[in-house]
């Protein structure tokens, strides 16, 4: 796989989450990292990735576990957060190719993250495929990702909250999307 090329990764991240208020001293941060590279000129959803992410500065509760599936025993076999962002630079060249999410969440989380000392792994070229949905679907609230396959009318595969499966149902909306014209044409 090459740079661009009309690639484009999606990307949806699960992170350290808590009912209430975290612990003292927790913070939220990425425990896995979905990726789906579509090619937009073909129509398809080329590849599937799935980097977990050892937290430095939290732990998985038992309702992050509920919510994502995802256990302390296995984010803790991951890869560092600087380890990850420098595979997602070189393996998915996600400083080069554009690359969208379902919102912003996953942007700022990765923002908030890297600013202490990892160097941001994406490119300036993000959509926010939530906002692009609700525009061609003439919506004022945005949906949730597992609504609006609903209204696409398109399976949900996998399991909801977790990164991999919903980098992939993200995938297929952006697909959908395009399909009608409405996916903008990144620079």
């Amino acid at each position: 796989m090459d740079g661009t090329g009309g690639l484009l990764n999606v990307v949806d991240v699960e992170a350290t989450c808590w009912e209430g208020t975290p612990p003292p001293g927790a913070v939220s941060e990425i425990i896995e990292i979905g990726l789906t590279v579509v090619d937009l000129e073909r129509g398809v959803r080329r590849a599937r990735h799935r980097l977990l992410v050892r937290p430095a500065r939290s732990t998985v509760s038992a309702f992050c576990t509920e919510l994502t599936g995802l256990t302390q025993d296995e984010v803790d076999q991951g890869a560092d957060f600087a380890d990850a962002c420098r595979e997602l630079a070189a393996r998915h060249h996600a400083g080069e190719r554009p690359w969208a999410s379902w919102g912003d969440y996953d942007r700022h989380q990765f923002t908030r993250q890297c600013a202490a000392d990892t160097r941001y792994p994406f490119g300036h070229r993000h959509t926010n495929a939530k906002a692009v949905f609700a525009a061609a679907h003439g919506l004022r609230k945005r949906p949730g990702m597992a609504q609006a396959l609903r209204i696409a009318g398109l399976p949900l595969e996998g399991r909801h909250h977790r990164g991999e499966d919903d980098a992939w149902n993200i995938a297929a909306l952006i697909l959908r999307l395009a399909e009608r014209g409405a996916w903008p044409d990144v620079p």
